[in-house]
């Protein structure tokens, strides 16, 4: 599948500089599968593409898992922004999204967060296991949950914490449990807390796998211009200022 002239160097850089110029093409509509934690985020880039370009990106939040078989079995969606590599790398080689269009557009960061100020202080709190329930997201569709398991081995912590785990089946429900107090405490994303009170511990990257978020154009959205243009956009210096607030970090390849 031939990338859209839109994703080569030279027409990507005039297409942002349209954008930005305020010169949309005419007004289009987008169908955007988002990563759960990339919520917020997700939600004002989309309120300035709108304004930018006269462009709607129409968004679903969901765990990226369960996101990857929908696109798989036809459902409609045009870009997909995955909590993780491995999924949008998998629609590419499955022929459902041209592999020029895929790219890293944040590194998120997993934190064990607690409504109650005070309760997280560290890696101790995990230790003491003074908790009945810790909330994780599903690992086998959760990029985020993965990695709280990745972060319970690392610290050798895993099977004593096992028995406490509650799971939810994304990092939006994850949170809920958290945030509810159905359970005392969760890793979530910090894109979820950023503003949050209660105590926090950001996690050390270096206890899991980094956290690359992918986004991709799908074949579903290759002849849309809304779609190009919302992926153009997710890239320019006004996107980046919106997820970089929210807590995540840029890699080289991004």
């Amino acid at each position: 599948m031939r990338l859209p002239k839109a994703f080569n160097v030279f027409a990507a850089g005039l297409a942002l500089a349209l954008l930005l110029a305020g010169r949309p093409a005419a007004a289009d509509q987008t169908h955007v599968a988002v990563a759960a934690n990339f919520t917020g985020a997700a939600k004002e880039i989309a309120a300035a593409f709108a304004q930018k370009t006269g462009h709607e990106a129409v968004l679903s939040f969901g765990a990226s898992g369960q996101f990857y078989a929908q696109i798989t079995q036809g459902a409609p969606f045009q870009v997909f922004l995955s909590a993780d590599e491995e999924r949008p790398r998998k629609l590419v080689a499955d022929g459902l999204a041209p592999a020029e269009s895929r790219f890293t557009y944040a590194i998120g960061k997993l934190v064990l967060w607690s409504r109650t100020a005070g309760l997280v202080t560290g890696e101790a709190t995990l230790r003491s296991g003074s908790f009945a329930k810790i909330a994780i997201a599903n690992p086998a569709a959760a990029p985020y949950g993965a990695a709280a398991i990745e972060t319970m081995k690392a610290v050798k912590l895993y099977e004593m914490l096992q028995p406490k785990i509650v799971q939810g089946n994304s990092i939006a429900q994850t949170f809920q449990f958290a945030d509810t107090g159905n359970a005392e405490l969760g890793f979530v994303a910090l894109s979820q807390v950023i503003d949050a009170a209660g105590s926090r511990w950001v996690v050390p990257q270096d206890l899991y796998t980094p956290i690359r978020q992918d986004a991709v154009l799908l074949a579903k959205g290759v002849d849309s211009a809304a779609a190009e243009a919302f992926l153009v956009f997710l890239r320019s210096p006004e996107a980046r200022a919106i997820i970089e607030r929210y807590g995540y970090a840029f890699g080289a390849s991004s």
